[in-house]
């Protein structure tokens, strides 16, 4: 397998530190609100690669944080009246519904930052010890950038280019050694919440809290870690500076990175106000249509969010499901003659379906590929509703490729949405229409199909009888 890694700006052959073992991580979310759609994007992403990763038969140890401290939290709290650790309970809790919702596995670690103190304290103290942070009175502990020589390796920016103000908290330079020095331990200020430390009560900055939960939670150096583009700068640079100086080691192997989501030709963020929370999506689309919207683009690739585009996932996802439902309802077919052999229908789709698998893999031991593993499994929709069609194709064929489709959407988490129960007033209109069918009585079964149409269901006549769906 190849990933793209941001720290070469090539693709490499993924080998993994101990064999048949992965240790990843991802920067997850700060939770001060639902997560929108550019959130849910390194969500699936990565929780795609461990399934991946997973069906290769590696064993996966991933570790998906919870910033539950920080600025944000920290002022919405305060305008609720309410304390951050309520806050960030409330939205953890609805972070769980919706990616549950996004059916986005849970985790083997998923600490928050608040939990992980001791760890934050520790992690600073190495660099203490070793001489790369220093203190700014009445404003916090800082890390010094200049004494890290392969500062910006990652981001590759040189450090007399960088900007100012790389730390969470917007501050004065007053006493900063160099402009792009940020804060690893930032002092109380009224109405924060604070924690003890040796350089007297405050809270973590950003960036430390996840270098800190690396290192408890797998160690020193890691397979990969990933994240958001809009996180290479500063905080994965970050990251890597405060991880390698403290421990004298390489912090991750493969730094991965997903690109925006877009609306309009620009970044969907909640600072520039063009964000749709998936929570507000559902009212309109199941999240597992989400889910395979985000999977139908390349994850190294912007995608645009649109109507449009969420109803095409909408309609392509039907397409597999419907294929998927009338192979499963298949009940018997013809026997062969020979049972060494099949006929040359069995034969098309068992190919087909060895074809899309061997295909499903090369495109996803291709950096992650599941824009053309999808249409892997297109193509294996398009040859089982060929076989379905074939009154040569058996039972068992039909059944071994319907098996390897499921196999394919569920490397990819995808799933298809819950069916609505069927009130009994269309289950009734279902039998009257049976009746009148049945009765020669044409014309009344066809109304009665246009009045279960008019209420929003179809019924279709199959071999097993009538069949009926939400629209």
């Amino acid at each position: 397998m190849k990933l793209y890694n941001t720290l070469t700006r090539t693709k490499q052959e993924f080998v993994p530190i101990e064999e048949g073992h992965v240790k990843m991580y991802a920067c997850g979310p700060t939770v001060y609100d639902y997560f929108h759609v550019g959130n849910a994007r390194p969500f699936v992403t990565f929780d795609t690669l461990a399934r991946y990763l997973e069906y290769r038969g590696y064993d996966v140890e991933f570790c998906q944080n919870f910033t539950d401290i920080d600025d944000k939290m920290i002022n919405r709290a305060n305008k609720e009246g309410i304390t951050v650790a309520q806050l960030a309970d409330r939205f953890i809790t609805e972070y769980y519904v919706d990616a549950d919702g996004l059916n986005i596995k849970r985790h083997t670690y998923q600490p928050r930052a608040t939990e992980t103190m001791d760890a934050i304290i520790d992690l600073i103290k190495s660099l203490e010890e070793k001489g790369f942070v220093y203190v700014i009175p009445d404003d916090g502990v800082y890390f010094d950038v200049s004494r890290d020589d392969k500062y910006g390796k990652l981001s590759h920016y040189k450090l007399e280019d960088l900007q100012a103000g790389a730390g969470e908290r917007v501050t004065s330079f007053e006493g900063k050694r160099n402009p792009g020095d940020f804060a690893v331990w930032k002092f109380k200020k009224e109405g924060e919440p604070f924690w003890d430390s040796p350089w007297g009560e405050g809270r973590p900055g950003w960036h430390i809290e996840c270098s800190a939960m690396n290192r408890k939670f797998l160690g020193e150096t890691i397979d990969i870690h990933g994240g958001g583009c809009d996180l290479i700068f500063p905080h994965h640079e970050n990251e890597i500076a405060q991880s390698e100086c403290a421990n004298g080691k390489p912090f991750a192997n493969y730094w991965v990175h997903n690109a925006f989501v877009n609306i309009d030709g620009e970044k969907m963020s909640k600072s520039l106000g063009n964000f749709f929370t998936i929570r507000d999506i559902v009212k309109h689309f199941p999240y597992e249509v989400i889910r395979f919207f985000i999977l139908s683009g390349h994850y190294r690739k912007p995608i645009d969010f649109s109507d449009e585009l969420l109803t095409a996932s909408q309609t392509g996802l039907k397409r597999i499901e419907t294929c998927f439902k009338a192979a499963s309802d298949v009940k018997e077919g013809p026997v062969h003659k020979a049972k060494s052999e099949g006929s040359d229908a069995d034969k098309a789709v068992l190919a087909a379906s060895e074809t899309a698998r061997s295909e499903f893999i090369r495109h996803m031991d291709d950096d992650l590929n599941t824009a053309d593993a999808i249409t892997d499994i297109f193509n294996l929709v398009t040859a089982l509703n060929t076989a379905l069609a074939s009154d040569e194709t058996s039972v068992e064929a039909i059944t071994a490729a319907k098996d390897t489709l499921a196999e394919l959407l569920d490397v990819l988490g995808v799933k298809f949405p819950e069916e609505k129960s069927v009130p009994d007033e269309i289950l009734k209109l279902v039998e009257e229409r049976a009746q009148a069918k049945k009765d020669k009585n044409y014309a009344e079964a066809d109304r009665i199909r246009d009045l279960i149409q008019s209420k929003g269901y179809s019924v279709k006549d199959t071999p097993e009888g009538p069949k009926v769906e939400a629209l």
